[in-house]
């Protein structure tokens, strides 16, 4: 995509939804737009709409958590116009408290979207008809691509033979944490190899 057709878009967005868009970024011949999170529903039915952009299609939703910030998620939506042949960035900001409004309604995609987020970050979609876990269990606690949540998680499944269904039980790792100090296969082991007891240490052989 052109350059400057990029930034054309982008002034045309910001000039028309200059309340809602925070800035409007091309890097790496992407645009990339700001915005305040309580206009979404409004900026992307406009995205939609608008006969300059046409972006039809909701193509990725997906959240990145930054923990040393108060608003700690972006929300990321990422649109394709394929009548005008251009993509679009469009990110805002939440808290894991604030709800962010669902867009379910403009892209019927978003759905399930939305679930993963909310599944694998905790951000929460208010509007949305049926938000609950998709690729975790029911019963799984926490929100695994939170950068705060444990590598090893908090709870672990097995079926119990006894009550005949699954359970839940805290993780309980079967060794301690060790560390490995694997050699180099370019130096080797320091004791004698089956075999190589017939060479010399200069690598000949004897006669």
């Amino acid at each position: 995509m052109n350059t400057d057709a990029l930034i054309d878009l982008g002034e045309h967005i910001s000039s028309e939804m200059e309340q809602m868009v925070l800035d409007a970024v091309v890097a790496n011949d992407e645009l990339t737009l700001s915005a305040h999170a309580e206009h979404i529903v409004p900026l992307l039915t406009f995205l939609r709409d608008d006969p300059t952009c046409r972006f039809a299609q909701l193509i990725d939703l997906c959240g990145v958590d930054y923990p040393g910030r108060s608003k700690r998620f972006d929300v990321v939506y990422h649109l394709l116009s394929l009548h005008q042949n251009q993509r679009i960035r469009v990110k805002i900001r939440t808290d894991d408290q604030t709800p962010v409004e669902s867009v379910v309604d403009i892209f019927p995609v978003a759905n399930w979207y939305e679930r993963e987020a909310f599944d694998m970050f905790g951000i929460r979609f208010s509007g949305h008809p049926d938000l609950r876990r998709l690729l975790t269990d029911y019963g799984f606690s926490g929100h695994p691509l939170r950068k705060d949540f444990p590598l090893t998680g908090y709870v672990e499944v097995r079926y119990d033979d006894e009550v005949k269904r699954v359970v839940y039980e805290p993780v309980k790792l079967t060794q301690e944490f060790r560390s490995f100090d694997f050699l180099s296969p370019w130096e080797g082991p320091e004791h004698v190899l089956p075999g190589d007891e017939k060479a010399e240490p200069n690598g000949e052989g004897q006669e």
